[in-house]
């Protein structure tokens, strides 16, 4: 006698787990412009690739003879794949069935997802649409007994080991509520399609709690978390969010055991580029593209910007030099002149504990003025920020190179170079305690009050001071590495990260 009825029952639990939720189901996530999450991961993985993980989980039902009469699958979709030829594990939630709200299969396969990518050391995506626990599915077969054990491990615990061992690119493409939306804030780098909400609980929940009356979108739409810092970037649809997440992933190492990859560039890493010569104007008051001056020094095209909308003051993102993967930082003058607000600073803070989990060498172009000042920057516990982002910056082990392209005044300066970290200038580059134009103010306040032409004298004071901040005494003093014609900054950082790279492999990995 064979075991042929047990294969046949393998056999049909598989091929009903492929239909999900049913037809009409996938239907209506259709209607909404929504893929499946079967789809999802078809869309962003390498054609062929992708091993599933408890393909049968979920429950039957069966008759005295054990033959499956009905099956519902664990509404959660788990496995080992490739991703541009690199091993990463894939998962998320199938909104078709009970709206993602997990099934106690689907519960235990999101948990263990975390598991399987610390096991394989390899990258965690996560595609996330849906709520966290529901009173509807807490009656479902395989339901777990009332409440974890003392001596359970917390839930939480997966979580936080691997953001501390493995990149994890998780994106909202639907509605994401409860520990769904825990996990997209749990992420290295987090993305939202236009079409999605994270909430912390919905407007039901809102309204009955707090008497709020409110919409999904009010709640936790992009217009609201891309400025929140909850997210990183937005996404105009599915096909967006695959790449977004392929073009993170291609900076970082599997994991924090190995190096960033480098890969060929074709990019002269001697390319000298005009624009760079004029690129800081020399009306010390007025703006400039920050962004233009960063994509004229790093390799073509590499320069992918991070969480652009919060903290906009202050710029970070991924780039190559010479195909080596870095970490950037930059401010933006078109934003409080690039000062440093409290957002800017837990941007900034999130960004170094990025570079520093992934040995991603960090460049730093300066144009810093200083803490945001005011009533809402003291209100908003800037200082406090502040200071714990230059902790981070001091207690990072990767390498810094720091460019000061202007500015670079006050106690937010330190945010910007890192310990034993190579110190670049430009001709228009200012150091000191405080921006001439503060300093004067106000060292200066009474005799300028009784000026015959307040508004004259100033000047003539600023332009006085202005010619005691040349860059040439701090370079010949060794008060910097180099003084650089702008033209040679990209020459001048990909010198430095080849005889940088090298120390990386010396490094302590974990």
């Amino acid at each position: 006698m064979s075991w042929k009825p047990e294969i046949e029952g393998i056999a049909a639990r598989r091929r009903l787990a492929k239909d999900l939720g049913g037809e009409e189901a996938i239907a209506r996530q259709h209607e909404r412009g929504r893929l499946t999450v079967r789809e999802r991961i078809a869309g962003l993985v390498d054609a062929n690739s992708f091993d599933e993980v408890g393909p049968i989980a979920g429950h039957a039902e069966t008759d005295p003879d054990g033959v499956l009469q009905a099956f519902i699958p664990a509404n959660y979709v788990l496995g080992l794949a490739k991703v541009n030829d690199r091993p990463c594990v894939v998962g998320g939630e199938d909104f078709t069935q009970s709206g993602g709200s997990p099934s106690p299969a689907g519960l235990r396969k999101s948990v263990y997802a975390e598991d399987l990518a610390l096991r394989h050391r390899v990258p965690l995506v996560r595609f996330l649409e849906g709520a966290g626990g529901s009173v509807k599915n807490a009656g479902r077969g395989n339901a777990k007994a009332v409440g974890e054990p003392v001596y359970a491990p917390h839930r939480f615990i997966s979580i936080a080991r691997v953001l501390d061992t493995v990149p994890v690119v998780s994106a909202a493409v639907g509605s994401v509520a409860g520990l769904p939306a825990a996990r997209l804030a749990g992420s290295h780098f987090s993305i939202m399609t236009k079409t999605s909400q994270v909430l912390i609980a919905g407007p039901a929940l809102v309204e009955r709690a707090l008497g709020e009356v409110t919409t999904k979108e009010q709640l936790g739409g992009p217009d609201v978390h891309l400025r929140s810092g909850v997210v990183d970037n937005l996404a105009e649809d599915e096909t967006e969010v695959f790449a977004l997440m392929r073009r993170f992933l291609s900076y970082l190492p599997a994991s924090v055991f190995d190096l960033p990859p480098r890969i060929p560039c074709d990019d002269d890493p001697n390319r000298r580029e005009e624009a760079l010569l004029s690129i800081i104007p020399r009306n010390r008051r007025r703006v400039y593209d920050v962004r233009q001056l960063v994509t004229a020094v790093v390799d073509r095209d590499s320069f992918f910007e991070m969480t652009p909308l919060f903290g906009s003051s202050q710029v970070t993102g991924l780039a190559r030099l010479d195909g080596t993967p870095v970490g950037v930082l930059a401010n933006d003058p078109y934003f409080v002149g690039g000062a440093m607000t409290a957002a800017g600073a837990q941007k900034v803070r999130r960004f170094i504990t990025l570079c520093e989990t992934f040995h991603l060498p960090i460049v730093s172009f300066v144009d810093e003025p200083g803490f945001m000042i005011g009533s809402e920057a003291e209100a908003a516990a800037t200082i406090r920020h502040g200071v714990e982002t230059i902790a981070a910056t001091v207690r990072s082990t990767v390498p810094w190179a720091s460019v000061i392209v202007r500015k670079a005044f006050g106690v937010a300066a330190a945010a910007h170079f890192g310990p034993g970290g190579t110190v670049y200038m430009w001709p228009s580059a200012e150091r000191g305690a405080l921006p001439l134009e503060g300093g004067v103010a106000v060292a200066f306040r009474r005799e300028i009050a009784a000026a015959p032409d307040p508004e004259k004298r100033r000047a003539e004071l600023e332009a006085q001071f202005a010619k005691g901040r040349s860059p040439f005494p701090a370079a010949e003093g060794f008060g910097a590495h180099d003084l650089l014609d702008p033209r040679e900054t990209r020459p001048a950082l990909c010198r430095w990260l080849a005889w940088t790279r090298p120390l990386l492999r010396g490094r302590p990995l974990p």
